[in-house]
C-alpha cells in the first residue's frame, strides 16, 4: 500500500513538473495547447491547473483567436502568477557585480550593479558582500520579501565539488571559503553557484530556439575565456554545475603567463589581458593585469580595425589560440555552431583569418567542413537568460511541482 501511494506521488509529481515546465519554455498556453506539449490528456490538464490555479501558481489570462474570428468565446491561456515567487541572480566577473530582482513570470522587477575592484572581497569578505547588497535590493522591494525562493550566483572559476564555494577564480580573494553556505544559512534560503560556462550554453538555448536541440559550443571572450556546450540539446560539463575549461586548455607550452597561474593557456592570449600585453609588446612573463576596463579594450579593437601593426597582431595571437582551442575540441566534439559572446565578440572580424585557418588545418574540418562561427554581442544576455532560466526552473520542480492539492501558499488568491 505505502508502494502505491508513493508511485501515484511521482506520478502526480512528474505531471505537475510537466505542465510547469510547458509553460516556463513556451511561454502562456490553453489548457489544449498544454495537453499537446505534455502529451497528458485533457482530464489530467483540467485536474492539474484546477490545483495551480488554487494554489495561486498560474492565473488566467484572455487569449487571441489566431484565425482573426471576432464573434464567440474567446480562449483561456494560463501563465505564471507573477509575485507568487521571486529569485535574487548575481552576476560576478572581475570587473561588475550585478544584482537582479525578477519575478516569477521572468520578468525583471529590480537591478543594482557595483564595480569589482582586485581588493574589494579582500575589504568585504564574500558572503558578507553578497548579503549586503540582498539586503539593498529587498528593502527597495519590500513587498517581494516573504516571496524570495533563491538566490542563485553566477561565478567565474573552479568550484568546490560540493558547490557551496570556489576552488579557484581569477577574481582575487573570492575562492577559498563556503560564501554560498554561508549565505544561505544568514538568509535561510537556498543559495546556488553556477559556472558562467553552463550558464552561457543554458542561456543561449534559451534565446535562440532553433538551438534548442543542436550541439552548439558558447564561447565566451572578454576579461576570461570560457565556454559552454550542449550535444543535441543537452549540456555538457563536469557534473551538473560543471562546464569545460576551455580558457585553461594549453596551447603553448611554457608560453605566456595566465591569470591562473599556469604558461601558455589559451586565456593567456586571447583574454581582454593576453590581448594588451601583445599589443604593447610587454614580455609574456609579466604578470596579467588585474582587470581591464572596457573602454581600453575597445581602443585597440580600434586601433587593430584602423590598421595599427601592434594592435592586429595581439588580435591574430587571440584567433590563433581560440582556433586551435576549437580544433582540438572539434576532433571529441563536433558542433553545428560555434557562438562567440562577450566583449570579444565585436572582434570576431579581426581575429576570424587566424580562427579558420587554425580550423582549416584539423583533419575533421577539412573532412566534415568547419562550424558555422557567429557572434552574440552582447554575452550579459545569454549569461543572465541561463542564471533566469535555470534558477525558475529549479523553483518550479523542487518547490511547487510536489506540492499535495490541498497545499496553499501564503498570499494566493
Amino acid at each position: 500500500m505505502t508502494r502505491t501511494v508513493s508511485d501515484s506521488d511521482s506520478v502526480r509529481r512528474l505531471n505537475r513538473g510537466l505542465v510547469l515546465d510547458g509553460l516556463r519554455r513556451h511561454g502562456a498556453q490553453s489548457r489544449t495547447a498544454l495537453a499537446s506539449l505534455t502529451g497528458l490528456s485533457h482530464a489530467s490538464i483540467t485536474a492539474i491547473m484546477a490545483d495551480l490555479l488554487a494554489q495561486g501558481l498560474v492565473e488566467e489570462l484572455p487569449g487571441e483567436r489566431p484565425d482573426g474570428r471576432t464573434r464567440g468565446r474567446p480562449p483561456t491561456n494560463v501563465h505564471f502568477r507573477r509575485t507568487t515567487a521571486y529569485a535574487a541572480l548575481f552576476e560576478i566577473d572581475v570587473n561588475r557585480s550585478r544584482l537582479s530582482l525578477v519575478d516569477y513570470g521572468g520578468v525583471l522587477v529590480d537591478r543594482i550593479e557595483n564595480p569589482i575592484t582586485p581588493t574589494t572581497f579582500a575589504e568585504t569578505p564574500p558572503d558578507r558582500f553578497f548579503a549586503e547588497r540582498l539586503t539593498t535590493l529587498m528593502d527597495r522591494n519590500p513587498s517581494a520579501g516573504s516571496a524570495l525562493r533563491r538566490v542563485a550566483i553566477s561565478v567565474q572559476g573552479i568550484l568546490e565539488r560540493d558547490a557551496c564555494g570556489l576552488r579557484w577564480s581569477p577574481i582575487p580573494h573570492l575562492a577559498g571559503s563556503a560564501f554560498a553556505a554561508q549565505l544561505s544559512g544568514e538568509i535561510g534560503l537556498p543559495v546556488t553557484l553556477h559556472k558562467r560556462g553552463r550558464l552561457l550554453a543554458e542561456g543561449v538555448r534559451w534565446l535562440d530556439p532553433d538551438l534548442h536541440a543542436e550541439s552548439v559550443a558558447t564561447v565566451f571572450i572578454g576579461s576570461t575565456v570560457a565556454m559552454g556546450v550542449t550535444f543535441r540539446g543537452q549540456i555538457m560539463g563536469r557534473g551538473d554545475e560543471g562546464a569545460t575549461e576551455f580558457g585553461h586548455m594549453n596551447h603553448a607550452p611554457n608560453g605566456a603567463l595566465c591569470r591562473c597561474g599556469m604558461k601558455g593557456c589559451i586565456e593567456a592570449y586571447a583574454a581582454d589581458y593576453g590581448v594588451l600585453r601583445n599589443a604593447y609588446s610587454v614580455p609574456e612573463s609579466a604578470q596579467p593585469a588585474a582587470s581591464v576596463p572596457a573602454a581600453q579594450y575597445d581602443a585597440l579593437m580600434q586601433r587593430a580595425e584602423a590598421g595599427d601593426r601592434a594592435a592586429t597582431h595581439a588580435f591574430n595571437l587571440a584567433g590563433r589560440a581560440i582556433g586551435y582551442g576549437l580544433s582540438r575540441m572539434l576532433a571529441i566534439y563536433d558542433p553545428s555552431d560555434v557562438l562567440i559572446v562577450g566583449p570579444g565578440a565585436r572582434a570576431l572580424e579581426l581575429m576570424r583569418p587566424e580562427i579558420s585557418m587554425a580550423l582549416n588545418a584539423s583533419l575533421v574540418c577539412r573532412i566534415n567542413g568547419a562550424p558555422r562561427i557567429v557572434a552574440y554581442r552582447d554575452e550579459k544576455e545569454p549569461i543572465f537568460r541561463g542564471l533566469l532560466m535555470k534558477t525558475l526552473h529549479d523553483i518550479d520542480q523542487a518547490d511547487f511541482a510536489a506540492l499535495a492539492g490541498a497545499d496553499r501558499l501564503g498570499g494566493a488568491v
